[in-house]
């Protein structure tokens, strides 16, 4: 074995699940920004915790507002899913700039997007500043899915997505990347 910089190791480490999490501002227009530092925290209650850089649009949306859908975004959404997570919110309405649908959340304000394979409505309950990031853990309050769209999005070292099956079939030939 030999020493990396942390570059190489997140190559060698890819692929990452990569999740959109939807919040509101303080207007209470929503907001997605593409992440893939998210983890199971908890089975019982289930709970997610996401970890959101301070200087984020999303951050200060998520200190307003303690609730996020984490979603899932599945084959055919890599370009939108992609550019979620490369401009701001501040002045960008993601839904209008991109083909995402909002669809409204059965127990947080905050929408679902139509199309994901999964999302997970989540409730902050506790969060912890570590360096340059806060760390939110949510509880999950309810979960939707879309069975037929089992393709979903992976990071390669944060430069391009590839899609991953949950049955195990992989497709690197998406036509997005950074």
């Amino acid at each position: 074995m030999k020493e990396l910089d942390r570059h190489e190791a997140f190559e060698l480490a890819s692929p990452y699940p990569y999740t959109l999490a939807v919040t509101l501002d303080k207007r209470d227009r929503p907001n997605i920004i593409g992440l893939s530092w998210w983890m199971f925290t908890s089975w019982s209650p289930l709970m997610i915790a996401i970890s959101v850089g301070h200087e984020r649009y999303s951050h200060e949306c998520l200190e307003h507002h303690k609730e996020f859908v984490l979603c899932f975004p599945s084959e055919g959404q890599e370009k939108d899913a992609w550019l979620c997570g490369t401009k701001s919110g501040k002045k960008t309405d993601k839904f209008q700039e991109t083909g995402f649908k909002p669809v409204h959340s059965k127990l947080v304000r905050p929408p679902l997007i139509d199309g994901v394979t999964v999302a997970y409505e989540c409730r902050i309950v506790n969060q912890v500043e570590t360096g340059d990031h806060t760390l939110y853990i949510a509880e999950v309050v309810a979960i939707h899915g879309n069975p037929e769209k089992i393709n979903h999005l992976y990071s390669i070292h944060y430069t391009k997505l590839v899609s991953i099956g949950s049955k195990g079939d992989i497709r690197f030939d998406l036509k997005y990347q950074h």
